[in-house]
């Protein structure tokens, strides 16, 4: 462990009064794995409601399509400006005010009179979920030590991956009992309750202080060299990561019920099953780094090495393509979910390199360039389903472009250590 970067630490100029309990951080992080949750349901309920939409407001192909893609357009946007903004401005309120946000978007849906308002209200919801990652990695780099940031990153991000699951199998049945009005209201409001215990358990004070220490730890830097070799290899690592991850959301289901020919009900469900994988892994990815390096592992070799051991997982979606058996396709497409050991990872390699400061703003830039690989892999993978009659290509071009993210990770990413300051930290 460099010593040099724990000097530079937030954490380190802070201690005695402005200590929090364990327990109260792992509070924070599991409320912050609640939103990641309430975060992915929300924005997939579109998807299953969308015949229903489409019937009620007389949709064809083109406004559906439109109508899906809204929430990404203010999504990506939004990455850079709120990541300076979890950097800059007090995170009880940001987060609270960004969730409430994404909340009453989601359960005004339910009462959208026009195919224009719903246009609206995904793009609201986009503004307001845009907080969840830049946020929550921002959190976790003021709640804890280098070396302690594995665990409570996978676990957080965790989220997601549950939340896209039970989307799968808590929508529908709300759809089916409810129809796609009140089952919008009826997931939107009630989440508001989420801001009750956040106010009662965050650490404002602490984070505040911690803050202000992580921005004064960052020398000024403007132009050009805000833009270092650091924060390109993680960009350009993360599209791969997140052109894999996408491949999986969008076509995985349509896979199994087109090409294994499951019904619709068990695509949606054995769909899960690698969803489920590849959020369970990440905490344990994240818990196994965490303790090598406490043990005297290098933090560079070790991070970087469960990442590479994660990536290779994706190449099982290759055979998976061309076994005969659905089965052991959907036994391989299950064990491919296991490069989620690598994501933990992927967020504590940012928060290692980003001056403490802007960690946010990285973490903005960062998710910017992999919802470009999510806009990317479900459009290139179409492409090649049309042009080759078959999955395998796209089966095939997946992995290829996770692994190349390696590349980028071992050589373009230096060592893991904060960006030096020009002025001590503390």
């Amino acid at each position: 462990m460099d010593s040099s970067a724990h000097a530079r630490s937030p954490l380190s100029a802070h201690s005695g009064s402005e200590s929090v309990s364990n327990t109260r951080r792992w509070a924070v992080v599991s409320l912050l794995f609640i939103a990641s949750i309430i975060n992915y349901f929300d924005r997939a309920t579109i998807s299953f409601a969308l015949p229903l939409i489409s019937h009620d407001f007389h949709l064809g192909p083109a406004s559906e399509g439109l109508l899906l893609s809204a929430f990404f357009w203010s999504y990506t946007l939004m990455q850079l400006p709120i990541g300076a903004m979890a950097d800059r401005f007090d995170l009880l309120w940001i987060y609270a005010g960004t969730f409430a946000v994404w909340s009453l978007a989601q359960g005004l849906t339910g009462i959208a009179g026009s195919f224009a308002v719903l246009i609206v209200l995904r793009l609201v919801l986009g503004v307001g979920e845009s907080i969840y990652l830049p946020g929550g990695t921002k959190i976790v780099s003021l709640l804890y030590q280098r070396e302690e940031r594995g665990a409570p990153s996978g676990f957080f991000d965790f989220g997601t991956r549950i939340g896209i699951a039970a989307g799968g199998l808590l929508m529908p049945l709300l759809l089916a009992r409810w129809g796609w009005r009140l089952a919008f209201v009826a997931v939107g409001v009630p989440a508001l309750l989420w801001l009750i215990p956040w106010f009662a358990v965050f650490p404002a004070r602490v984070v505040r202080a911690r803050a202000r220490a992580a921005r004064a730890a960052s020398a000024p830097r403007r132009g050009p060299r805000r833009f270092n070799r650091n924060l390109v290899g993680i960009c350009l690592g993360f599209f791969c990561f997140d052109y894999f991850w996408y491949l999986m959301v969008t076509w995985l289901p349509d896979y199994l019920y087109v090409e294994r020919h499951l019904s619709i009900v068990k695509a949606g469900l054995y769909a899960a099953l690698p969803y489920a994988v590849f959020g369970a892994s990440e905490p344990l990815g994240g818990w196994i780094a965490d303790r090598l390096i406490r043990r005297g592992w290098d933090e560079t070799r070790t991070r970087k090495g469960i990442v590479t051991f994660g990536f290779l997982f994706g190449l099982l979606i290759i055979p998976a393509a061309r076994v005969h058996s659905a089965d052991a396709a959907l036994a391989l497409i299950v064990g491919s979910g296991l490069v989620g050991l690598s994501t933990a990872n992927l967020i504590v390699i940012l928060q290692s390199c980003a001056p403490p400061g802007e960690v946010g703003l990285w973490t903005g830039f960062e998710n910017f360039a992999g919802n470009l690989g999510g806009i990317l892999a479900p459009l290139l993978t179409g492409f090649l389903i049309k042009w080759s009659g078959s999955f395998l290509p796209a089966f095939i071009l997946a992995p290829a472009i996770l692994l190349s993210g390696l590349f980028s990770y071992w050589f373009v990413v230096g060592r893991l250590e904060p960006v030096k300051s020009s002025t001590p930290a503390g």
